[in-house]
């Protein structure tokens, strides 16, 4: 219900501002403004079409719908911005006076000019958006674990989070990021929750679990729950990651085939009533070996590094996914991004490999993230 309320917000309250200073701005014609008014009223028509009837339209048409108006919520929200400086610049005019004259003179052809400026700026800004979903870029990261690792001194880890299989992230997706974990070599694979979006529909009838079976580490695949695992029927998740034979790690302590260190599986926050303390999963193992912990939201940093792991590995976050939320993650986060030390503990937390709802990343990238462990216990912590 709250993703809807947001959706809400930008497809109402967005287009409403839209419609009422577009009204504004355009030639006062019935030729011009009853055109506009119609297109707006047609988007928002078309949104309630498919929240209100999704259950029992066909998924091509469901799916068409819902990227209409995820593109439309994204443009709306950098049309609204646009139209909100140029408002502030007007204002500032009356007050100041600051236009060159030529500005007065001509502003019905500037207005003409802005209007293909501003159309032609967020009609690439979307197309970019949308390659940053579609192509994860691999980001390498190195780091030392000031631990010694019995029989390996270094680990190749590829980390993914936040895939969200469903009616925007489908097959040709998951075989693409799938295709660039396997091209590191990597020694172990882990995904930090929300693999799946809203529901199994669209990746039980693709069999998206063939191609998560293809992923390849001689140390495992392994994976967290997230948020969007515990929304809609969880337990039909839970039977399709089955499926997909990916080790699934709930509260869960594990050492790799060659028990050189310890991987921790944290439940998601979500169910931080059942889920148990990291304390309780840590007590009684080896301290002397590095301990990765894996979890879904990074809004424990400071549990994680009280109880002495080495490398905390997160998501969640998307890094905001569309600017300019991603400016107030901060905000809500200790690290919402990126590489992040604490005391002696490591993080890192992935923007994820794929998109929540609208298929964009503005300001951000899908991505894997290979993380290049050394193990040296003469480094000092």
């Amino acid at each position: 219900m709250r993703v809807f309320f947001q959706s809400i917000f930008g497809q109402i309250i967005f287009s409403a501002y839209i419609f009422w200073r577009g009204r504004q701005a355009l030639p006062n014609k019935k030729s011009v403004q009853i055109p506009f008014a119609i297109i707006l009223i047609l988007e928002i028509v078309v949104f309630f079409t498919g929240f209100i009837f999704h259950n029992y339209l066909p998924d091509k048409i469901f799916i068409l719908l819902m990227l209409l108006c995820n593109t439309w919520y994204i443009a709306s929200i950098y049309i609204s911005l646009a139209i909100l400086i140029l408002q502030i610049l007007h204002l500032a005019n009356k007050e100041w006076a600051w236009y060159p004259i030529f500005v007065n003179l001509y502003w019905d052809k500037i207005k003409i000019a802005l209007f293909v400026l501003i159309t032609a700026g967020i009609a690439w800004l979307m197309r970019d958006g949308y390659y940053n979903v579609k192509y994860p870029t691999v980001q390498h990261v190195y780091m030392t674990i000031p631990k010694q690792a019995a029989g390996r001194d270094s680990l190749t880890l590829v980390m993914t989070a936040d895939w969200h299989i469903g009616e925007m992230i489908r097959k040709s997706h998951v075989r693409r990021i799938v295709g660039l974990c396997n091209e590191q070599n990597p020694d172990m694979i882990v995904i930090v929750g929300d693999i799946i979006d809203y529901e199994t529909r669209f990746a039980e009838k693709e069999h998206i679990e063939d191609d998560l079976r293809e992923l390849n580490a001689p140390l495992g695949v392994y994976m967290t729950l997230g948020n969007h695992e515990y929304r809609a029927n969880r337990f039909a998740k839970l039977r399709w990651i089955e499926k997909t034979g990916i080790k699934l790690l709930i509260d869960s302590v594990i050492c790799p085939p060659d028990s050189s260190f310890y991987l921790i599986g944290r439940d998601d926050y979500i169910n931080h009533r059942n889920r148990a303390p990291l304390s309780a999963l840590i007590h009684g193992i080896d301290s002397l070996k590095p301990i990765i912990v894996l979890d879904h939201q990074p809004n424990r940093l400071n549990e994680i590094a009280m109880n002495h792991a080495d490398l905390g590995l997160l998501g969640h976050t998307h890094n905001g996914q569309i600017w300019p939320y991603s400016l107030f993650l901060h905000l809500i986060y200790e690290c919402p991004y990126g590489y992040y030390r604490k005391g002696n503990t490591q993080f890192f937390v992935t923007s994820g490999a794929g998109c929540a709802g609208p298929p964009y990343r503005i300001g951000t990238h899908s991505e894997i993230v290979v993380l290049h462990i050394v193990f040296d216990p003469e480094q000092e912590k």
